[in-house]
């Protein structure tokens, strides 16, 4: 994204905090709200959608009534720098998350909108800014936020330094399943792609691995196995029966998976360095 540079006199390059609230002032309703510290004045935003790149997701602590309130900071590069600060807890972070956990390119723009819900509530309802088609996600008041953000997160990449450092709160995640975590190692050590992963997944009606029986996690990891192995050997079965020696039958008598995996790999490519 290519920014004409203004010279001359301006104001400051300081963020644009909006807040967000389903309330209404001077007969004015809104769902987000800019605030004037210095005149202690609440500004209400009309506009109820932000176009931008999401830059960075990031966490902090604001002291409220003698307590640390977890707030969700969501920054945005548009014609300015936004930061939409929201409570971790609230349903408009939630909504956000879900939505924005399906995105696998933040250097496309975004549609950021706030929703008004019943009790005053306020949802998020995110949009591809470029097809302005909505990026739907099922709600889950259970999900796992903590690998959520960590997901988002690393796709982001660095954060961007144009930001003010603000105090950070980590998300402490929830020990991982076991089997969530054997089918973590298994693909990052296949380079196997996440969504294809996700999208297994949602045909069994789940969304982590921890929801199947062991048996169904044993055909996952064998499909990922031989979707790598696919251009490794010029006969597919040799592939499959390779597998299940090398494989299935040495965990079977005691050998760590993820070592039994990295050997049939390296065995399947020497083969095929072999050949060529």
């Amino acid at each position: 994204m290519v920014t004409e540079i203004k010279l001359g006199l301006c104001q400051p390059p300081e963020p644009i905090y909006l807040y967000v609230e389903n309330a209404e002032l001077g007969g004015e309703s809104y769902l987000w709200y800019r605030y004037d510290i210095d005149k202690d004045k609440t500004i209400p935003v009309t506009q109820r959608a932000l176009t931008g790149y999401l830059s960075e997701l990031r966490l902090t602590t604001k002291e409220f009534k003698g307590k640390d309130n977890m707030k969700l900071d969501i920054v945005v590069n548009a014609d300015e720098i936004y930061v939409i600060r929201t409570g971790l807890e609230t349903n408009f972070a939630k909504s956000f998350l879900l939505a924005a956990s399906l995105v696998q390119d933040f250097e496309k723009p975004l549609i950021i909108a706030a929703t008004g819900g019943e009790e005053n509530t306020v949802f998020c309802n995110l949009y591809d800014a470029v097809t302005k088609t909505k990026i739907k996600r099922e709600w889950n008041k259970d999900a796992d936020w903590a690998s959520i953000i960590h997901d988002i997160q690393s796709l982001l990449g660095d954060t961007s330094s144009t930001i003010p450092p603000t105090p950070k709160l980590s998300v402490v995640p929830q020990p991982i399943h076991p089997q969530d975590l054997r089918v973590k190692n298994i693909r990052t050590l296949l380079d196997y792609p996440l969504d294809l992963v996700k999208e297994w997944l949602r045909f069994q009606d789940v969304e982590l691995p921890s929801s199947l029986p062991e048996e169904k996690i044993d055909e996952l990891i064998k499909t990922m196995c031989l979707a790598w192995a696919s251009d490794k050997c010029e006969h597919p079965n040799y592939a499959e029966s390779s597998y299940q020696k090398q494989v299935v039958d040495a965990v079977a008598n005691g050998t760590d998976e993820l070592t039994a995996v990295k050997t049939w790999m390296q065995q399947l490519q020497t083969a095929k360095d072999g050949a060529m």
